[in-house]
């Protein structure tokens, strides 16, 4: 492999600087770029789309979980995402396929391991854990919240995103630079696509892709 482009997402200066050295020894002629935060991430590929990965980490400020996963998969169809954790539950894993990642590496997997995935990745398949069985992972009320976030624009996504931070219509608008019945048309859109009355009730089943839902019974984050 040769004459990728990547960006690591991690708020972890030391984990993407060791991730970066190490995908320099396996690849060649490979450009990374680093983001500190999901919006650090957005403003890297919408400065230029012409990259070939994204290696997230599911927790970084701004973003907890599935929710930045999902932005970035609406926003950014074309770019392969890869989620990098330290939760290896099989339930998130099944998750994060659900909610549009090419593949799944464990923090703790070793450089070869790790090449192996990108490679798999890279040629267009799907690439987990070996000896997990996905099919006994799988749940079947977040592959239906997948389904219908899937249906979101990008737009809509982020509406839901600051929803789900407690953020006003005004404050909203205010951040994405619309009007507030911009805003009130998205969050009208969003109960609609998700069935649910209400925007407490899109805010709870934001909720359950906030990451937290794998993480109670784990003590490691990441």
């Amino acid at each position: 492999m040769s004459g990728y482009r990547f960006v690591i997402a991690d708020d972890h200066p030391l984990f993407r600087d060791a991730l970066s050295h190490a995908l320099n020894d396996a690849i060649d002629d490979l450009t990374v770029t680093e983001a500190g935060s999901l919006d650090e991430a957005v403003s890297i590929l919408d400065d230029d789309k012409q990259y070939d990965l994204v290696l997230l980490d599911l927790k970084m400020p701004g973003v907890q979980g599935f929710s930045g996963l999902m932005y970035l998969r609406a926003q950014f169809a074309s770019v392969p995402v890869v989620v990098v954790s330290a939760n290896e539950d099989p339930r998130a894993i099944r998750s994060c396929l659900d909610f549009g990642a090419s593949g799944f590496i464990p923090k703790s997997s070793a450089v070869a391991q790790i090449h192996e995935a990108i490679t798999a990745v890279l040629n267009g398949d799907v690439w987990v854990p070996p000896d997990l069985d996905l099919f006994d992972s799988s749940d079947g009320e977040m592959t239906e919240l997948a389904a219908r976030l899937a249906t979101l624009t990008p737009q809509q996504v982020r509406v839901l995103m600051m929803l789900s931070q407690g953020l006003l219509n005004k404050q909203i608008a205010y951040e994405l630079s619309v009007s507030e019945a911009t805003v009130k048309a998205h969050v009208s859109a969003i109960l609609q696509k998700l069935n649910v009355d209400s925007r407490t009730q899109a805010v709870i089943m934001a909720g359950k892709m906030d990451g937290d839902y794998w993480y109670r019974d784990s003590p490691i984050e990441g």
